[in-house]
């Protein structure tokens, strides 16, 4: 009789989760979601994460090859360090950054692990004794992720987005954190630029994430991309973000 009736869909309580009705064929739905879903915005990031990485991956070559040779002149071993790492989804992909440690860093990191200065599943020493003279260098102007671009390229990465973790860290998430891998991961996000070295609690870095996946959008992707300009010229490790316009 066309009377409008109103369906509480009280199923659930959700906290960041936004619900909308759809159709799947002519079977009505109800979806519960808390990740960007506006797949003509997520194309676009992508396009320019393509056209951003390849224009930096040409225009940076030289600059590339001579982090190349001073890594090279300094140090014994391999000029990238490769690693496993999780992307959108928990999709494994391999990791590419300019090696910034000794060749026995690995072994050595079960000596460390009493001096972790990160809480929880993260692994973080200020002074780390395993990273080379050419390494602090690279690591204080974040040049070791430049490898990354090529990440980017392929689709293992975004420009903006999460830190990609090691499987052994997921392994260790709380439920709520593993909604970090629900967005593809990238070279630079709030984390990057809102105290990288004195966020000392990892749940804090989860929520900035976390706080950056439920406020997502172009422009907020090209905020931080401009932020994270002087900190990689300067060094910079805190430059204040405000709250992430919806």
């Amino acid at each position: 009789e066309g009377v409008k009736v109103h369906l509480a869909a009280d199923l659930y309580e959700p906290l960041f989760s936004r619900m909308k009705f759809e159709n799947l064929y002519t079977f009505p739905l109800l979806t519960i979601g808390n990740t960007p879903d506006k797949v003509g915005l997520l194309i676009l990031k992508r396009i320019f994460d393509i056209i951003l990485s390849a224009i930096g991956l040409v225009l940076m070559a030289p600059f590339l090859l001579m982090i190349v040779s001073l890594i090279k002149l300094t140090s014994k071993g391999p000029v990238l360090f490769s690693q496993e790492r999780y992307g959108l989804n928990g999709r494994k992909f391999i990791l590419y950054k300019f090696r910034t440690m000794s060749l026995d860093a690995s072994e050595k990191l079960k000596d460390l692990m009493a001096q972790n200065e990160m809480q929880g599943p993260a692994f973080k020493l200020a002074n780390d004794p395993r990273v080379t003279k050419v390494g602090k260098f690279l690591r204080k102007f974040s040049l070791d992720e430049f490898p990354q671009l090529w990440n980017i390229l392929k689709g293992d990465m975004s420009l903006i987005g999460p830190r990609p973790p090691i499987p052994a860290e997921v392994a260790q998430y709380d439920a709520w954190q593993r909604r970090r891998l629900r967005m593809r991961p990238g070279l630079t996000c709030l984390w990057q630029i809102q105290g990288r070295n004195k966020i000392t609690d990892f749940n804090e870095w989860a929520q900035l994430d976390l706080e950056y996946i439920d406020n997502w959008s172009l422009w907020l992707d090209f905020k931080i991309l401009f932020k994270t300009i002087p900190v990689v010229i300067f060094g910079i490790t805190h430059i204040p973000c405000g709250h992430p316009s919806p």
